[in-house]
């Protein structure tokens, strides 16, 4: 037998609604925002990701799907969105088009990395981007809209803020960083060594315990911006007041991915432990000049659908389970079933969900079988019945009974 590669998980046919559901709101919320939806390819050339992620994140270094075609190309199976996002954005010259451009995109992404809960090597996004927009209010709008989000699905958290500033005002913060490490240099991880000289930023995003100690006493990006991002961060905190979204201001968020500039922000759940953070993002102002288009702001964020559903589960949200069959047709015999399949091709072209049997089960089992899917009316079609045009149909809920015409069902059970 061949097995599920690790760090993969199939839906399966019962509990896909969950999905559907998580997936229709974030459309509806997308479109209350007036975004419309992208959908880019699952595989990228790996220099998108090496130049829009940043070839010193975990996710370059360590975490990519990447491979060689049979033309001998780099190819990644994408790690997120925002990179391909951006990539169609310029080549399809949407650009040069109507700005702001607000869209959205449900994806699955591939990590490499240790399969915990909520942490899949494939999974599966909910993403938002908005080109053009400088302003401190569209920075909020994009929160305003997650926020939204999470509260339709029933899930409280706690929303951090933070400004990581542009490149100007980071060069002085990156100085300071390199004074305040360089005396624990001995003490910091492999991995933050590399970091020290390469993006000291990085030092703050490291997950092991003994560069967490040291990061507590760190100096804070705060006090380093420049005039511009600390009005900006200013300008961010007035609208989120404005739009009654509550929010805690954390200095030491800085976000795993390079491109981020100014505000960063994260909604946490203590829920699922360690992997608390469902929904995260924030401004990149460089990155579409990086990727070769024109200088432009933009902002956007993301959200693990995975998580959000194991944090519905864990916090007993209830998702409204899908629609039952309006009647099951049961069949006696070969001709019963005959005109039973007849009758749902004809009821369903007209929007009627029925069911038939396929399994040539006698009338007493079809009922049980039609128990179970949950239909709320059995049609019963026997010898005499097919002779006279007619079904008996019985009420699942209350026992009643009444004979319907073949000519009158349609009437009958869209009336249902």
């Amino acid at each position: 037998m061949i097995n599920i590669p690790k760090g993969t998980k199939d839906v399966l046919p019962q509990d896909s609604y969950k999905w559907q559901y998580v997936e229709d709101m974030a459309r509806e919320v997308a479109g209350l925002f007036n975004l419309k939806e992208i959908r880019t390819p699952t595989f990228e050339h790996t220099e998108l990701f090496q130049r829009g992620v940043g070839d010193t994140t975990d996710i370059v270094t360590k975490e990519m799907y990447t491979f060689k075609d049979k033309g001998d190309r780099s190819i990644t199976l994408k790690p997120e969105g925002t990179a391909g996002a951006v990539r169609s954005f310029i080549e399809s010259g949407l650009i040069n088009g109507v700005l702001p451009a607000k869209m959205y995109y449900i994806t699955p992404a591939f990590r490499y990395e240790r399969p915990q809960a909520g942490r899949l090597r494939e999974f599966h996004q909910f993403g938002v981007e908005i080109f053009g927009s400088k302003s401190a209010q569209t920075d909020a709008e994009a929160i305003v809209m997650a926020d939204t989000l999470l509260k339709k699905l029933g899930l409280n958290v706690q929303l951090y803020i933070n400004s990581i500033g542009c490149p100007t005002c980071r060069a002085a913060f990156n100085k300071a960083l390199k004074e305040f490490f360089e005396p624990h240099l001995g003490e910091l991880c492999y991995d933050c060594k590399t970091r020290f000289e390469k993006n000291p930023l990085r030092l703050l995003d490291c997950k092991e315990d003994a560069c967490k100690k040291i990061n507590v006493a760190a100096p804070s990006i705060l006090d380093y911006l420049c005039e511009e991002c600390a009005e900006h961060f200013e300008q961010l905190k007035a609208c989120l007041d404005l739009a009654g979204v509550s929010y805690i201001i954390d200095p030491r968020i800085v976000r795993g991915l390079d491109y981020y500039t100014r505000s960063v922000f994260e909604f946490v759940s203590t829920s699922i432990g360690a992997q608390g953070t469902v929904c995260a993002g924030g401004r990149y102002d460089g990155l579409i000049q990086q990727l070769g288009g024109n200088p432009m702001p933009a902002v956007g964020f993301a959200a693990g659908i995975e998580r959000l559903l194991i944090m519905m589960e864990q916090t007993g949200v209830v998702i409204p389970e899908p629609a039952k069959p309006t009647v099951y047709i049961a069949g006696m015999d070969g001709e019963c079933r005959k005109k039973a399949f007849e009758l749902a091709i004809a009821l369903r072209k007209n929007g009627v969900f029925v069911e038939i049997d396929h399994m040539e089960r006698s009338v007493k089992a079809q009922f049980k079988y039609a128990d179970k899917l949950g239909a709320k009316y059995v049609a019963v079609i026997g010898g005499n019945e097919l002779a006279e045009g007619v079904m008996n149909v019985k009420n699942m809920s209350d026992g009643t009974s009444e004979q319907v015409s073949f000519d009158a069902a349609l009437t009958y059970f869209q009336n249902k």
